[in-house]
């Protein structure tokens, strides 16, 4: 019997966050903790005994789903960033370049609703952070990274050309579906990467 309640336990565990992200994935914020419980087969009670609050559920997907896409490492500077755009930038060739954007670009439809969501959230919900805003601001601090490990540019510049960087792909990504640029997703990739190399190089 252990095993059994044990089970259930595990299965509640998985059930309550994909619940929850698939709901803020079609109904936004607006999702209530009794939305997500129903969803998951189960009561407000457990969801409570589970997460201690539908922000705090956001909190944990949001940083789940975006770590998928930056491999945390230490930095001195800035206590937590990225190792692969450290690297693609202090490297700063077309080809690394390219080939971090290609690899990022494969991950565009899986992140672009959760960032959505994380954003919709900050703005309606007051107990919420930019979670988004904080996880581009690691990005950027990785790009300054990046820079300073190569010793290109001038200190002061490092972290703006951080933020263009970062800007653009973040508004391609957010806005490609709806949009009529005339590029397929190859053309967009060269620009983006050449806009890129041009920014920290």
């Amino acid at each position: 019997m252990a095993n059994l309640g044990e089970a259930q336990k595990q299965m509640t565990r998985r059930l309550l966050p994909e619940s929850g992200l698939e709901l803020f994935r079609t109904k936004g914020y607006a999702t209530t903790v009794d939305d997500i419980a129903t969803a998951a087969g189960t009561t407000r009670v457990t969801f409570y005994a589970y997460c201690p609050s539908r922000s705090d559920l956001m909190r944990a997907l949001i940083g789940e789903q975006l770590k998928g896409t930056l491999e945390r490492v230490r930095s001195p500077e800035h206590g937590s960033t990225a190792r692969d755009p450290v690297a693609t930038v202090a490297e700063g060739t077309h080809e690394a370049v390219m080939s971090w954007l290609r690899r990022t670009a494969e991950l565009w439809p899986a992140v672009r609703p959760v960032v959505r969501i994380g954003r919709d959230a900050s703005v309606v919900g007051p107990d919420l952070p930019d979670l988004v805003g904080r996880w581009i601001e690691e990005a950027v601090a990785g790009i300054e990274d990046g820079l300073t490990a190569a010793g290109r540019l001038e200190p002061h510049q490092r972290r703006f050309r951080g933020v263009l960087a970062m800007a653009q792909p973040d508004y391609v990504a957010q806005h490609r579906d709806g949009s009529d640029w005339k590029f397929g997703r190859d053309q967009m990739l060269e620009e983006l990467g050449a806009s890129r190399v041009r920014l920290l190089n």
